[in-house]
C-alpha cells in the first residue's frame, strides 16, 4: 500500500510540475492542444526517447556529464547566495560525492562504458544524488561511506598530503633555481658574444 501511495504522490508532484508556467511547460501545453495527448504522456514519451538516446546515441557521456554538472553548479551558486547554510551543506556534499564518483569512474570507465545501459544508469545515479530529498544519493553515500572512511583514515591522509606539499615545494624551489641559473647563463653568454 505504501508503494502505491508513493507512486500516486510522485505522479501528483509530476503533474503539478508539468502545470507550472515556464518555457518547457508552455511548449508541452501547445503540443497537448494540437495533439490531444495529455502533457504527462508527452513528457514520459520524451523521457523514453531520451533514455533510448542515452543507450544507443552518440555523445551520451557528454550529455550525462553536463547534466550531472550544470544543474548542481547552478544550484550551488544559488545556495552560496542564499542566507541559509543548509543548502550550502547539501550541495557541498553533492560535490564531494561527485568528485569521488569521478575518481572511481576514471578507473572503471574503460570497462563500464561498453555496457549499453551505462550512461542511462549513470544519469539515474546522478539524479538520485541531486534529488531534493533527505535520502538522496549524495547524503546516503556521504554519511554511510565517504565520511566514515575519511574520519577513520584522516591522520594518514593528512600526513600524505603534507608529504606531497613538501615535495611540491621542493620541486618548485629546484625549478626556480634551475630557471634562475639558466637565465644567468644565457645573459652571461650573450654578454660574451657582444664583446
Amino acid at each position: 500500500m505504501a508503494t502505491s501511495d508513493t507512486l500516486n504522490t510522485g505522479r501528483e508532484k509530476l503533474d503539478n510540475w508539468l502545470q507550472e508556467k515556464n518555457f518547457f511547460t508552455d511548449v508541452l501545453e501547445k503540443v497537448e492542444k494540437k495533439t490531444g495527448v495529455k502533457r504527462i504522456y508527452i513528457f514520459l514519451g520524451l523521457l523514453g526517447i531520451f533514455a533510448l538516446y542515452l543507450i544507443f546515441g552518440y555523445g551520451a557521456d557528454l550529455i550525462v556529464t553536463a547534466l550531472g554538472f550544470a544543474y548542481p553548479a547552478y544550484q550551488s551558486v544559488k545556495a552560496v547566495e542564499s542566507e541559509s547554510k543548509e543548502d550550502d551543506t547539501q550541495w557541498l556534499i553533492y560535490w564531494v560525492v561527485f568528485g569521488v564518483f569521478n575518481i572511481v569512474e576514471f578507473f572503471s570507465d574503460i570497462l563500464l562504458s561498453w555496457f549499453p545501459l551505462y550512461f542511462l544508469v549513470k544519469l539515474i545515479f546522478l539524479a538520485w544524488c541531486m534529488a531534493p530529498v533527505s535520502w538522496n544519493g549524495a547524503n546516503t553515500l556521504y554519511h554511510k561511506v565517504i565520511k566514515p572512511f575519511v574520519l577513520k583514515h584522516r591522520k594518514n591522509i593528512d600526513e600524505a598530503l603534507d608529504k606531497v606539499g613538501e615535495k611540491m615545494d621542493q620541486v618548485a624551489k629546484e625549478a626556480k633555481d634551475a630557471a634562475t641559473e639558466a637565465a644567468i647563463r644565457a645573459a652571461t653568454e650573450s654578454d660574451k658574444k657582444e664583446t
